[in-house]
């Protein structure tokens, strides 16, 4: 069965709740939403997936529930490049940037050349939609296919200007460089060098229970579980 644009939306406004609608207003969306949890969100994902013209319609709605539902059923090997650029222009709180649109990217044959683009962005949500790109392409991606001297300036780049940065900039640019420690056995010690220079990262998370996480206790950790350089299959979830 396939559902049409209509029928999604439908499903999606039944789904939400005013409690899950409060927690991501805090957290940065604004309305059109639902409040869907992504859990119940994925029971429409078969469906969707059939039909890649509404998976995009979805996201052009602006809701924000429907625009994360288009990343979880865009196919990320036909995307367009033109449907990426247009995505992360409309991606307008954290959760799309840095989650929906970034993990497609990272999937998408565009993966490292929008994410160079983007981090260079003056708009702070393409920016860390940039950062979050390439992160999410390291995760994924063999080290043999990884280009180590551009991640490597990368990290110079993080130690040298992350607490100056705008503010999810700052956050996408710490998780980076717990990324590049976790899966990248090469740079790992590098990684973890910057980790101990940059410190704790300071992030306006709102009035929001977030944390953001300390660099070289995160990394530590992988490296206790025995983790470092073990590759996801895929990045969106």
């Amino acid at each position: 069965m396939t559902l049409t644009l209509d029928e999604v939306m439908t499903q999606l406004e039944e789904m939400g709740t005013e409690q899950t609608k409060k927690t991501f207003l805090r957290h940065g969306a604004q309305e059109p939403l639902f409040g869907v949890l992504v859990g119940d969100m994925k029971k429409l994902v078969k469906d969707v997936k059939k039909n890649q013209e509404v998976a995009n319609a979805l996201y052009a709605t602006g809701n924000s529930d429907a625009m994360y539902l288009a990343g979880l059923t865009v196919n990320p090997k036909t995307i367009t490049k033109e449907t990426l650029q247009e995505w992360v222009k409309l991606a307008y709180w954290y959760m799309i940037s840095e989650y929906t649109v970034a993990k497609v990217a990272a999937e998408s044959p565009y993966a490292i050349e929008l994410a160079r683009e983007w981090i260079e962005s003056p708009h702070e949500q393409i920016a860390t939609c940039g950062w979050s790109t390439y992160g999410n392409y390291i995760t994924i991606t063999p080290d043999e296919q990884l280009d180590m001297a551009e991640i490597s300036v990368l990290l110079r780049r993080v130690e040298e200007a992350v607490h100056e940065e705008r503010n999810r900039v700052r956050y996408n640019m710490n998780n980076f460089v717990i990324i590049v420690g976790s899966y990248v056995p090469l740079l790992h010690e590098e990684a973890a060098r910057v980790a101990e220079m940059i410190g704790k990262v300071q992030v306006n998370v709102g009035q929001t229970a977030c944390k953001v996480p300390l660099a070289s206790e995160y990394i530590e950790k992988i490296v206790k579980m025995g983790r470092v350089g073990k590759k996801k299959k895929t990045c969106i979830c």
